[in-house]
């Protein structure tokens, strides 16, 4: 593909932003020189072209390939396949998508893109058949109707395992009961630690799932105890954190559901995802959510969730 025809494979951005809430999303399929069919949210992806001129810089964490000017800005570089344990084919890393991720544009080096296709989260699974070699590095599994498999990578943990995770800060502790406590909701395994980081540093009790239908069970057998019990849900969840993208249900969806449930009333939600553009802070919105946080500013998301368990 030249730089032209995936320039009109990204366009409709706007179009993409209607998905919130129908449980769809839209993966761009990228191969890394192997029959292995990988894909990554078209959300994050700003551009895709032909790779420019890597300079190469001393010190380099192994697969960061180098820095390139892009418009002004230096960006890194990665190689995905020496993270998945792949050898380097003959033509890998001709192909760069330029990503943007937490706050955080970079280049990824693959060997060719293929085409978008739009699924239905219901058909996205967690990835217990994937090889162990990259268990970890793999969030979900797709099942093409073709019959192929497509692998969503963790970006979050390959970043981690690229520059290392940022230390959390001093946080002071929130003014809460001890009995307070948070569910969240990531299907990440770098995020849930961050986030369980954050909230043992505020002080407060947490409960967390790793896809959205396992948390709308586990938030449905919540609310039935509390009504049982005659008591207020706020009394055992008094905030949801939710990430947008998960397997089978995502945020968006999983938004709707405890907001359209009069069980849940008073029970802010907070959407914490690493697409953190204006447009995804739309469609948040769009469904909902009380506050937005990009991945991963641990001040910024104590700061959000500080005033909502305080009240």
């Amino acid at each position: 593909m030249n730089l032209v025809e995936n320039k009109n494979l990204l366009d409709s951005v706007d179009a993409r932003t209607r998905l919130a809430g129908s449980n769809k999303m839209e993966i761009l399929l990228f191969t890394l020189g192997t029959r292995e069919i990988f894909g990554i949210n078209v959300f994050k992806v700003r551009e895709v072209g032909r790779t420019p001129h890597i300079t190469k810089t001393p010190n380099m964490p192994r697969g960061v390939e180098g820095l390139i000017s892009l418009r002004g800005n230096v960006i890194p570089v990665l190689s995905l396949a020496p993270f998945m344990h792949l050898d380097t084919q003959p033509g890998l890393g001709k192909t760069m998508m330029v990503a943007e991720y937490s706050k955080r544009t970079l280049g990824f080096l693959v060997h060719d893109v293929d085409r978008i296709i739009r699924v239905d989260w219901e058909r996205v699974k967690a990835p217990e058949s994937v090889l162990s070699a990259n268990q970890g590095l793999i969030t979900a599994v797709i099942e093409l109707e073709s019959g192929g498999l497509v692998s969503i990578l963790d970006v979050e943990q390959i970043l981690a395992n690229a520059f290392g995770e940022a230390m959390i800060v001093d946080i002071p502790p929130a003014r809460v009961d001890p009995e307070t406590s948070v569910f969240f909701v990531d299907d990440s395994s770098v995020a849930r630690r961050k986030i369980s980081e954050v909230l043992d540093k505020l002080g407060v009790r947490h409960k967390h799932a790793t896809n959205g239908m396992e948390a709308w069970t586990r938030l449905q057998g919540i609310a039935a105890h509390a009504l049982q019990m005659g008591r207020n849900i706020r009394d055992d969840v008094r905030l949801i954190l939710v990430d947008a993208e998960m397997p089978e249900m995502d945020g968006y969806v999983l938004t709707k559901n405890i907001k359209s449930d009069p069980r849940f009333e008073g029970v802010p939600v907070v959407m914490h995802s690493s697409l953190s553009s204006e447009a995804n802070r739309a469609m948040g919105k769009s469904v909902g959510v009380d506050a937005y946080v990009a991945k991963f500013d641990a001040e910024a998301l104590a700061d959000t969730l500080r005033p909502l368990i305080e009240r």
